[in-house]
């Protein structure tokens, strides 16, 4: 089905094939962070269990994925561009797909490694960037609610994919179980896509597959990194997710000596949960919002959240905090996009989102490895926590920092 067939280009309309679009994300997001980000924690501990490797060594692949796939989502934009999205997001199936055949497949620490780097690319083509470009051949003034609804497919990710990916390793073994998962993706992925995705609207693809007349890709991403209010957004973020991701994958083991496992997966849950519930919330007046005032106040509510969690021992006001710090946890991932949009041509739009996304991918991926080393030296989590602490405030202060004064928009392809 071909999106330039539809008349309609009025975003607000139910009828409008954008939305079709939001659901093919929403499903790749479902795969793409199921198998990619949260079946790391799934992949370490069988690995584990069933070669006896050391834990360092099994994680430090995890490491080298997150900073392989960062290095190749800063192309997404230009893939996009020179394949198409229906070609991209076919692409990113498949080497998804068989990522986790290769993960289910491995024997020697080096074939960790070579399953990490198919893994990075399936990576690439199934996150943050490739969605975020996706939607915007087909959106512009429903950007944000089309971004936040498709990326809860990232969340369900982690409620549903996960449990079910432990249930089939129960059932059909380590191997057995990546393999049925990769089947399924292609099975459903594919004709998805090649049903619903097609060109995009003549009024947004050709302004943001085209930039005729400006600068290269090269030469965007080079004057973006001199460019202030771009260093404030990309670095405001990376340091907050470095801290919300290190924070994260140590919350079992933190919340675990405080107040037991059984009501530490409560917890984590409840956090996951909520950022569902603020992603949802967020989309229908996202687009209206002071959006770096939002991201600020977000970094705040996060800091005062892990301000109790240090502090306090009562179990229903640490399962509380937790829910406050998850709720700002989805929209974290959807602001950046909605600033760069609002503030630098439409033309730039999708080069920039994949260079901040591989900013802030390459900076999240040493914050579980610095939290983990700093409670080591210090020996507990108020050090690495109170450090989060600062970071978030950090941000809070330098997000705020726009740059060159103007209105929405003012800055052009430069």
């Amino acid at each position: 089905m071909d999106a330039s067939t539809h008349t309609s280009t009025d975003e607000t309309s139910l009828r409008y094939h954008g939305w079709r679009i939001v659901l093919v994300c929403f499903l790749l997001a479902t795969f793409g962070w199921g198998l990619g980000f949260y079946g790391q924690s799934v992949y370490v501990a069988e690995l584990q269990r069933l070669h006896g490797w050391p834990a360092s060594l099994i994680s430090s692949g995890t490491t080298f994925f997150y900073l392989a796939g960062a290095g190749l989502v800063v192309f997404v934009s230009e893939a996009i561009k020179a394949f198409g999205p229906r070609s991209c997001l076919i692409a990113g199936t498949c080497a998804m797909a068989a990522a986790a055949v290769a993960v289910g497949q491995v024997r020697e620490p080096w074939q960790l490694y070579l399953a990490d780097a198919v893994l990075a690319f399936g990576w690439a083509g199934t996150s943050l960037g490739m969605i975020t470009n996706t939607l915007g051949l087909w959106f512009d003034k429903k950007r944000g609610m089309a971004i936040s609804l498709a990326l809860n497919g990232a969340s369900f990710g982690g409620i549903a994919g996960v449990p079910l990916l432990v249930a089939g390793i129960g059932y059909f073994g380590f191997s057995g179980a990546m393999t049925v998962a990769a089947i399924a993706m292609v099975v459903l992925m594919v004709p998805v896509i090649l049903i619903f995705v097609g060109r995009p609207p003549a009024h947004l693809g050709a302004v943001t597959l085209s930039a005729a007349g400006g600068p290269s890709p090269t030469q965007i991403r080079a004057r973006a990194l001199r460019d202030l209010g771009f260093l404030s957004v990309s670095i405001a973020f990376a340091l907050v997710l470095f801290a919300q991701v290190g924070f994260i994958v140590h919350l079992i083991a933190f919340l675990d000596q405080v107040i037991g496992r059984e009501r530490a997966a409560l917890a984590m849950a409840l956090l996951t949960a909520m950022a569902v519930v603020g992603r949802v919330s967020f989309s229908f007046v996202i687009d209206r919002l002071n959006q770096r005032l939002a991201s600020a106040l977000s970094f705040v509510s996060q800091a005062m959240a892990l301000l109790v969690i240090i502090n306090l021992r009562n179990d229903w006001a640490l399962v509380a905090a937790c829910a406050v710090f998850g709720f700002s946890v989805g929209n974290l991932i959807t602001l950046p996009a909605l600033i760069v949009q609002r503030e630098f041509d439409p033309r730039s739009f999708g080069v920039l989102v994949s260079l901040l996304t591989a900013i802030n991918q390459i900076t999240y991926a040493f914050g579980p490895g610095v939290v983990g080393l700093l409670r080591d030296v210090s020996g507990s989590y108020a050090l690495p926590f109170y450090g989060c602490i600062a970071l978030e405030l950090a941000a809070a202060v330098l997000i705020m920092i726009r740059g060159r004064a103007g209105g929405p928009r003012d800055r052009a392809v430069w």
